[in-house]
C-alpha cells in the first residue's frame, strides 16, 4: 500500500461504512476506517458518527487491548463500568486494557462525531457483560463467542 496521506476533501467525501454492532441492535455507527486506508495494521484510527438515541457499540470491555475516544463534535454519555459521564466536543476518553466495560450513548440532537484507536493486537479476549458473553479473536482463526457461564475456570478454586 502505498498510501500514506489521507488529504481532508477526501476524508469529508467518503460515505463511511455503516454498522450495527452483532449484539446490540441500537448500537448504530457510521465509520470511516483511516488506519484501513493508510495500510496500519498495529492501531485501528476510526471516524465514527453515532445517531441521535444510538450507542456507539455493546458494552464490552478488552482484556488486551487499550482503545480510547476523542469526541469531535456533538453531546453524549460515556458510561464506564456503572459511572455514566457527560462527553462533548474537545472530551478525551482513555479505556485501559483489562479495565471497566463501557459504551457511549449519544444523548445530543445531533450526531456524535468522535475519533477512536483501538489497538490491534493477533489476539485478544472481550466481555459483554450485559449479554453474559465472551468473545476470543485469534490470529487467522474466526472469533469465538461464549456464555460466560459455561467458561471452566480451573484456577477459580485456588488462593
Amino acid at each position: 500500500m502505498d498510501k500514506y496521506v489521507i488529504k481532508k476533501i477526501e476524508i469529508e467525501k467518503m460515505e463511511g461504512t455503516d454498522k450495527v454492532h452483532f449484539l446490540n441492535s441500537n448500537a448504530k455507527r457510521t465509520n470511516k476506517s483511516l488506519g484501513d486506508l493508510a495500510g496500519l495494521t498495529g492501531i485501528g484510527f476510526h471516524i465514527i458518527e453515532v445517531p441521535i438515541g444510538c450507542e456507539s457499540t455493546e458494552f464490552h470491555r478488552h482484556h488486551h487491548e487499550d482503545e480510547c475516544t476523542y469526541v469531535l463534535s456533538g453531546n453524549g454519555e460515556v458510561l464506564i463500568g456503572e459511572k455514566r459521564t457527560e462527553i462533548g466536543e474537545g472530551d478525551f476518553i482513555g479505556y485501559r486494557a483489562g479495565g471497566l466495560a463501557h459504551t457511549m450513548i449519544n444523548t445530543g440532537n445531533a450526531p456524535l462525531r468522535c475519533i477512536v484507536v483501538g489497538e490491534r493486537l493477533p489476539h485478544d479476549v472481550g466481555d459483554y457483560p450485559n449479554q453474559g458473553k465472551r468473545i476470543y479473536r485469534n490470529e487467522g482463526l474466526k472469533w469465538d463467542l461464549v456464555d460466560i457461564a459455561n467458561i471452566d475456570n480451573p484456577e477459580a478454586g485456588k488462593k
